[in-house]
């Protein structure tokens, strides 16, 4: 029996992160290789400098095959921006077969019915979740597979972002010499990774907060119910430090990373910071409540957003799990009690689960929250819901390694909603 084995690769404004991984007999996800590379080529989550993301993607990934001893071809890539949106919508098919039985294919045709909404034409969709079915009138079906019924609706969740986002992306990813098996919107990547069935289930929001955007993620009832992107992250807490404290920037990454929190009142007063002087100055010395002053005024209007965003959704009341942090922002000391104040519910850290061997001592890092996520996205097909189409995606990814030089695994079939989508958006690249 071959293996299963995937790449998933996070693309982020600070970092590159590859994750290789496999599932065994068992289906107990196992992590080969981890491999991160520094990112200069990306702004608040989308690609401005397509050779420097390029660069990054080929060293992260040359780390993560030396680790795992596979050649890597293709990948399952995160992707995220403030240009990510959502919406609901709700379409309806009629049952015409002779007994009015509900089959695969009439799901398949109703998901397709809820994706015929008008959008601009710099927008595609990403994602088409579903979050229930309705069967002549009555709603909260899960799996409407097998019912009889003349009417069949679906209320589904669509993810969009802009074309040339995607493009680029995509670019990137093709001339670093692998091919995109898949794009996932990041935090949804994340979820898989952090949340827990039953928090997904009474109700719970994630906020990732990466080095340039917070990506927030709200579900109730088992299913995702809002999603959204903002610009406003880690590396403007890094700004804040190197501008308020005269360093040069990599001084300040390293103090936010080092000595760094998010709530003065958690701060001893009298602890003292040696800062290194600029251009031959004598060091000097700051107390570390003075650093926190700086941080903290930016971590309130960081979660004071997603608060605004939890809100819009509308799902704020419903959130019985409370929130979850995760992504590199969540590090600095005190977020989870400082999100407590802002947010007013139960927050935690998020740090990825759901792993069996390998390398899960260095993934279990919030840092590394989407990446694992891509590959337990990508080894576990139905995770994004209990809808039945789901259950026979395209085994994206699955062409994605040769172990050890023996040659490719070749991608088995399907003819999913994912892999349509990722049929037409091959064509627009081929196009260019």
């Amino acid at each position: 029996m071959k293996e299963r084995i995937v790449v998933g690769m996070d693309i982020g404004t600070t970092k590159v992160c590859a994750v290789v991984a496999e599932a065994d007999s068992l289906d107990r996800i196992n992590i080969l290789g981890v491999g991160v590379a520094e990112s200069e080529g990306l702004n608040r989550g989308v690609v401005v400098n397509i050779d420097k993301t390029v660069a990054a993607v080929q060293e992260a990934v040359r780390e993560a095959e030396r680790a795992a001893g596979v050649t890597v071809q293709s990948v399952i890539v995160g992707i995220a921006g403030d240009h990510v949106q959502s919406f609901q919508s709700r379409g309806v098919v009629t049952i015409a077969n002779r007994n009015h039985e509900i089959t695969k294919r009439d799901v398949h045709r109703l998901i397709e019915d809820t994706t015929h909404v008008a959008m601009p034409a710099d927008r595609e969709i990403l994602h088409v979740i579903p979050q229930e079915f309705i069967v002549d009138g009555q709603d909260g079906v899960l799996d409407p597979v097998g019912m009889n019924g003349v009417r069949l609706e679906a209320n589904v969740h669509i993810i969009t972002g802009l074309v040339s986002a995607a493009k680029n992306i995509y670019r990137c990813i093709e001339k670093a010499g692998y091919q995109v098996a898949d794009i996932v919107l990041e935090p949804l990547a994340s979820s898989f990774s952090v949340l827990h069935a039953d928090e997904k289930e009474v109700g719970v929001a994630l906020i990732d907060i990466g080095g340039g955007t917070t990506d927030i993620a709200v579900f109730e009832d088992g299913t995702i119910r809002h999603t959204a992107v903002i610009a406003v992250a880690g590396n403007k807490v890094t700004d804040d430090i190197r501008k308020g404290l005269g360093v040069m920037r990599d001084q300040a990454e390293a103090l936010k990373c080092r000595f760094g929190m998010a709530l003065v009142d958690l701060v001893d007063e009298d602890e003292e910071i040696r800062i290194p002087g600029i251009g031959g100055r004598p060091e000097k010395g700051i107390s570390r409540s003075t650093l926190a002053q700086i941080i903290q005024p930016r971590m309130e209007e960081i979660l004071e957003i997603a608060a605004i965003e939890i809100k819009r959704s509308g799902y704020s009341r419903h959130l019985a799990a409370g929130c979850v942090l995760t992504g590199g922002g969540s590090l600095i000391d005190g977020t989870a009690a400082l999100g407590a104040e802002i947010l007013g519910m139960e927050t935690r850290v998020g740090l990825p689960t759901g792993l069996a061997g390998g390398l899960v001592e260095e993934v279990t890092d919030p840092k590394f929250a989407t990446g694992v996520g891509l590959v337990l996205y990508g080894l576990q097909p139905d995770i994004l819901g209990a809808a039945p189409f789901l259950n026979d995606f395209n085994e994206r990814g699955l062409a994605s390694v040769s172990v050890h030089g023996d040659g490719g695994f070749g991608p088995s079939g399907g003819s999913s909603l994912v892999h349509k989508i990722s049929a037409r958006m091959k064509g627009w690249f081929d196009e260019l």
